[in-house]
């Protein structure tokens, strides 16, 4: 991939700016989102609390893992408690005591992964509730209309994902019409403190990933969200459609988030295509699994090989569960079935993760991104669908 000479971007939109020097590493760039609760240093990394809560974790825990700006679930929270009762105890910033930037997802996802529960057509989605059976309609103007009465910093238009492999009729006539669900979107929109990003689409089809990547950059969007990866697709096709939306986009300064992707190495995949931030489920996910990822690369908690090591988790990191616990205490937790497993694993995975991205923005400041990626590649190249959640975990 050809470097690039530094250069700084600039651009404000609605209640956000993004201001970034481009760096020597591809496309990647070095920046600093501004939300009004706050800035995020990027290339950055959103934790995901879908209802409300990262899963196991305390919003201390959170701030003290080095976390700027998380993510909640539109879809989820509108059916429990209900974005009007959220909005009623003084919306979402104070509903789960995080005081930092939030950004809500649209409810996309779940027509992708609850499509045994919808209907879809022009107008929107009908889903039957995965609690209780009751039928909900999420249209591009609810999906709005919800996220407002959250008071998230930065609201998602309403998308139509996919699975890339369908026929290529069936992707364009998703893309298309997530294209027109993002004008509803924008059309919708009512609250001047929160910004709005649109999603581009297209599977892994070049042309489609092009057409998308134009039609999604015309639009009066705040920022740019690169949806429809990391559902299975080889890490082949998710890099090169990375390159298609790059070149695409070209110098566009508003911030690019790539949805659901939080692999180490994946990171650096996106990054150095000009990719800004990141979420995903994954690091809290395989830590209550047992999986730690740690300086040395994976770590099965499971594994009989821990239950008499008394060295620390992780000697690198100075999270709370590196700092008082050793392996053989996780591995006891994981083996009786305690709680606490969970909170201390995702306390170090979450912190290594955080910690992970802040050395990816070192790297590219210093011009040792390409070093830091062959250090990690070496601790964690595995198959490429290894760290592969699955598909309705988000």
């Amino acid at each position: 991939m050809s470097a690039h000479p530094p250069a700084e971007m600039s651009h404000a939109s609605g209640p956000v700016t993004f201001t970034a020097v481009r760096t020597r590493t591809g496309r990647a760039r070095r920046g600093r989102f501004e939300t009004p609760h706050g800035a995020v240093e990027t290339p950055g990394f959103m934790l995901v609390g879908t209802q409300a809560s990262v899963k196991a974790l305390t919003p201390g825990d959170l701030r003290a893992a080095g976390a700027e700006m998380i993510l909640a679930n539109t879809y989820h929270l509108s059916l429990r408690p209900t974005a009007e009762r959220i909005a009623r105890l003084g919306g979402l910033h104070r509903f789960m005591s995080w005081d930092g930037p939030i950004l809500t997802d649209s409810g996309g996802f779940q027509v992708f992964s609850l499509a045994h529960l919808r209907r879809i057509d022009e107008g929107g989605v009908t889903f039957a509730s995965h609690i209780d059976g009751a039928e909900h309609r999420l249209t591009p103007e609810r999906a709005v209309e919800i996220q407002e009465l959250l008071g998230s910093d930065v609201a998602m238009v309403l998308d139509q994902l996919v699975d890339p492999t369908l026929p290529p009729a069936a992707v364009e006539e998703a893309m298309t019409r997530t294209h027109r669900w993002a004008e509803r979107c924008l059309a919708a929109r009512t609250r001047a403190d929160q910004a709005l990003f649109g999603i581009i689409q297209g599977g892994t089809d070049p042309a489609l990933r092009r057409r998308s990547s134009a039609a999604i950059a015309a639009l009066p969007v705040d920022g740019i969200a690169v949806g429809g990866l990391s559902v299975g697709e080889s890490k082949a096709a998710m890099a090169a459609t990375l390159d298609v939306v790059a070149e695409t986009l070209g110098d566009d300064a508003r911030v690019r988030y790539l949805m659901g992707v939080g692999s180490p190495l994946d990171f650096f995949t996106a990054v150095e295509r000009g990719i800004d931030l990141f979420d995903s489920v994954l690091p809290t996910r395989v830590a209550r699994n047992g999986q730690l990822w740690t300086s040395e690369g994976r770590l099965n908690m499971r594994n009989a090989r821990f239950v008499d090591d008394a060295g620390p988790i992780d000697p690198a990191c100075a999270c709370e569960a590196c700092g008082n616990h050793s392996r053989a205490y996780l591995a006891h937790l994981f083996r009786a079935g305690e709680l606490l497993a969970y909170r201390l694993a995702s306390v170090h995975n979450v912190t290594y993760t955080l910690s992970l991205m802040a050395n990816i923005r070192s790297a590219l400041a210093d011009g040792s991104f390409d070093v830091l990626h062959e250090v990690v590649a070496a601790r964690y190249q595995r198959p490429a669908t290894a760290d592969k959640p699955p598909l309705t975990a988000r």
